[in-house]
Order: C-alpha cells, then sequence, then structure tokens
C-alpha cells in the first residue's frame, strides 16, 4: 500500500430508492483515477457509512476493488461496537482492499485507554496498512500527537494518519516526534495548502468527487512548490473546498455532483437534500467555479 497524492473519499450513490447504485459508482470510480487519483477511500464520513448495513458495506466494497483496480481500494472502518469494526475490517480484507483508514467508535467519546484498545482491535485485526482518522471535531475523540506517535511505535502496520483537527500545527507536530515513520494526510479540504507546506504528502478530498483534475492540479503545484499556480487554483476553489467543513457536507458536496453532472444529491435519511438558501448557495458557487475554470479541467463524466 502507498499512502501518497489525493485519495478521494467517494461518496455512495443511491439510485431513486436509495439503494446503492453499484453501476454509477463503478463508472465514477474510474473516472476519478483516470483523472490522476492515486487510490479511492470507500465508507468514510463522505460515504454516509452509517446508514448502510454490513451486506450494503461489503457488496460496496468488492465493487469499488474491482472497478479501482490495480488502483488501491481502501475501507473505512466506523461502528459503534469493537466487535463491529473489527467485523467489517475482516470483510474488507476478503473483499481485497488494498488498506483500511480507522475511525473512532460512532458515539461513544471515550479517555485514552479506552479509545486506544478499539483502535488497536481494529489494526489487530488484518496484516493490512492502516491509516488513523483523526477528526475531534466530528467524532469528539481527539489522537493527540504523542498518542499518535505511541500507536505507531506499537502497530508496525499504522503507516498514515488523516489529520482533519483542522490545526495545521497538527501536521509539524505529529512530524516532530514520528519523523517519516507515518505518511501524513490532510483531511480537511480548505487547509490542504497549508498541509502540505507543513509536510504531509497526501490528501483525502471531498470535493474532488467533482473535480478531480482540478484537485491534483492543485495538490501537485502544492506539491512541487509552484506557488503562484498552487494559490491561483486555491483562490477558485476555496468556496467549493470550504463546503467540506460544515455539518450538512455530505448534502453539500452531492449536490456539487448534481449541479457538475458527476452524481446526484440523494442522501439517507435522516439527513434531507439541501433547499432554500443553502440550495441556492451552492449552485451560485458551482456556476461562478463552471464559469471561472483553472487550466487543469477534468473530463468529461461518462454517462
Amino acid at each position: 500500500m502507498k499512502w501518497h497524492g489525493v485519495m478521494p473519499a467517494i461518496t455512495t450513490c443511491f439510485d431513486r430508492d436509495l439503494r446503492v447504485d453499484g453501476a454509477f459508482m463503478t463508472r465514477h470510480v474510474q473516472w476519478l483515477l483516470a483523472n490522476g487519483c492515486s487510490g479511492i477511500i470507500a465508507l468514510g464520513s463522505l460515504g454516509e457509512a452509517a446508514t448502510l448495513s454490513l451486506p450494503e458495506k461489503e457488496a460496496l466494497l468488492r465493487n469499488v476493488v474491482n472497478a479501482a483496480r490495480p488502483a488501491p481500494a481502501v475501507a473505512a472502518i466506523s461502528a459503534l461496537s469493537t466487535e463491529e469494526a473489527v467485523l467489517l475490517a475482516k470483510k474488507a480484507e476478503q473483499a481485497g482492499c488494498s488498506g483500511l483508514m480507522v475511525l473512532p467508535p460512532y458515539v461513544y467519546r471515550g479517555d485514552w485507554r479506552e479509545m486506544k484498545a478499539h483502535i488497536a482491535a481494529i489494526f489487530a485485526a488484518t496484516p493490512l496498512s492502516c491509516m488513523l482518522y483523526n477528526n475531534p471535531v466530528s467524532y469528539g475523540t481527539d489522537f493527540l500527537p504523542e498518542q499518535i506517535a505511541e500507536l505507531a511505535r506499537e502497530h508496525r502496520n499504522m503507516e498514515a494518519v488523516k489529520e482533519s483537527s483542522t490545526d495545521v500545527r497538527r501536521v509539524t507536530a505529529i512530524r516532530a516526534l514520528t519523523g517519516d515513520r507515518l505518511r501524513i494526510f490532510v483531511g480537511v479540504d480548505d487547509a490542504i495548502v497549508e498541509g502540505i507546506a507543513a509536510g504531509a504528502v497526501g490528501w483525502v478530498a471531498g470535493l474532488v468527487n467533482a473535480f478531480p483534475a482540478e484537485s491534483v492540479a492543485l495538490f501537485n503545484a502544492a506539491m512541487e512548490n509552484r506557488r503562484d499556480e498552487a494559490f491561483e487554483i486555491y483562490r477558485w476553489f476555496l468556496p467549493l473546498l470550504r463546503m467540506d467543513t460544515v455539518p450538512k457536507f455530505i448534502q453539500l458536496i452531492k449536490q456539487v455532483q448534481q449541479e457538475t453532472g458527476t452524481g446526484n444529491a440523494r442522501v439517507r435519511p435522516p439527513r434531507l437534500e439541501a433547499i432554500g438558501a443553502e440550495l441556492e448557495e451552492v449552485r451560485s458557487a458551482v456556476k461562478h467555479a463552471l464559469a471561472h475554470p483553472p487550466i487543469a479541467r477534468s473530463t468529461p463524466f461518462p454517462k
């Protein structure tokens, strides 16, 4: 497993009956990779994993693995219980996933002893390469740099961290404690340039679902220190990237996909599609972005 580059946290597409649309997801995955993404992460927060049954998750992972091959497919592991998370990790290995992105448990915000035991059980469930997902804003559990370093010392298959605290200083803090032991990914879209400047080498991205080539161009320009080019794309992209950092990020990103013809806005309840001022704000941002595109542009989405 090579943890690098732009790896989309893909949305889960639903048909009109709110069933998983596997055929669409195959086309979506292949389009993202054709536009320069380095791998695919399924069942993350953006993938509405909490609304999917275990059989749905297993089928989705098998579909994504087949669609992505030979690129890596990564399964996000999230659950209410450690037992369920371990089971999903094993199912992901059986489905052919190349790695795991491991989240803290839903709902329960335990102390470090409990969270370490939960994460350790998932790491130990398979030999797959693992990325720890730290998102204290959404999950209420904050893996501090010292705790991340402790996990890395004790688990050789922990090879990466998705840092979504929104504090770019965490990147430098983790690097100071672990050196090159871990591959650090930025996990919030509107901190990608700053995160790379601090030492991140990858991006678990959200708006990439609608704008893959543009996302890859931004990432590469920032990695190669082409500052003027990076900030030109960044300025263009920021009104959209900021949609990744609000409570309704799933609804908004799916709406962006609908506006750009790269998906639909359907979500499973309790979420509901954007309406009113929220909907108009998304449409206005997309309209402006499409009217003033950067040099790098994604290929048309396959119908």
